[in-house]
């Protein structure tokens, strides 16, 4: 017999939509990812990292919800980085930390104030000095891999964005092993979880999250179209609209990644390498 939701707390209820309302399309997902992907294993202890935002919050307790019913035993850091936040927004995470009951552990740096200051690709500095002082901080408490919350729409667009602007046809993976922190991993739980359910299950819980909070996001936000400048949001937007007569096509960009004919390619780097098609064409006789 089911509990009476009025006996529940706010906590209990957001992990019951989980669980419940959202299993098909949230937990079902995740679990497929950490399985198929091999993401958790015995006596890892993992930096799960929050930047406050709808991914990040509901990763948390995705997986905090797997160390309970899991057979494999692994232990958890709930990793909060303050880059220079608003009074506001640091209290806006630490707030639905508390209201999810998630006990972070939270650590400060300066990211935003040299981001800003940088005209030429502020966001990729931003997120390679984030990803550094999460990698660093969490190797300091023990921690042999960060998770981050990178979710299936963004393993899409991603790979579109690549292609469009990047001039490459290249993939985000579902983990990775750091190249200047030698023993640790970062994994994407939500690596199978459509951004478009994660928004439906924050939404049914009457949630608010936090976005970037930086002033380049601000300039997102306050744009007439929606898009702004971000690359990412233009990609997001075509999608949206390509959906409308292929409704598959993420699946199918998705399903693409992962059945990729290398004797098709023209050239293609691996670990660094080009390997060019005349070369394999006249050594290996493809």
């Amino acid at each position: 017999m089911s509990r009476d939701l009025s006996t529940l707390s706010e906590c209990q209820i957001i992990e019951r939509s989980i669980i419940k309302k959202y299993r098909k399309e949230l937990w079902n997902p995740f679990i497929a990812a950490v399985k198929r992907y091999e993401l958790v294993n015995e006596g890892d202890k993992i930096a799960v990292c929050i930047s406050g935002g709808k991914d990040s919050m509901l990763m948390a307790k995705l997986m905090q919800q797997l160390q309970k019913c899991s057979d494999v035993p692994f232990e958890l850091v709930f990793l909060v980085m303050d880059p220079g936040y608003k009074e506001e927004n640091r209290l806006m995470i630490e707030r639905n930390a508390s209201l999810m009951e998630i006990p972070i552990t939270v650590f400060e740096t300066n990211i935003f104030d040299v981001a800003n200051k940088t005209e030429k690709n502020p966001c990729y500095l931003c997120a390679r000095m984030r990803r550094g002082h999460l990698y660093s901080q969490a190797q300091a408490l023990g921690c042999n891999k960060i998770a981050l919350g990178h979710h299936f729409s963004d393993v899409i667009e991603t790979t579109v964005m690549g292609m469009f602007y990047g001039s490459q046809l290249q993939a985000m993976p579902p983990k990775l092993r750091s190249t200047n922190f030698p023993g640790m991993e970062l994994i994407r739980p939500l690596y199978c979880v459509h951004e478009d359910d994660i928004i439906a299950w924050k939404n049914y819980n009457h949630l608010e999250f936090l976005q970037c909070a930086c002033r380049f996001t601000e300039e997102y936000g306050n744009s007439s179209d929606g898009i702004g400048e971000s690359k990412r949001q233009e990609i997001k937007a075509l999608i949206k609209e390509l959906k409308k007569t292929n409704p598959n096509i993420e699946k199918s960009i998705f399903s693409s990644i992962h059945n990729v004919c290398l004797d098709t390619m023209v050239d293609y780097k691996s670990k660094g390498e080009l390997h060019t098609f005349t070369e394999r064409f006249n050594n290996e006789g493809i």
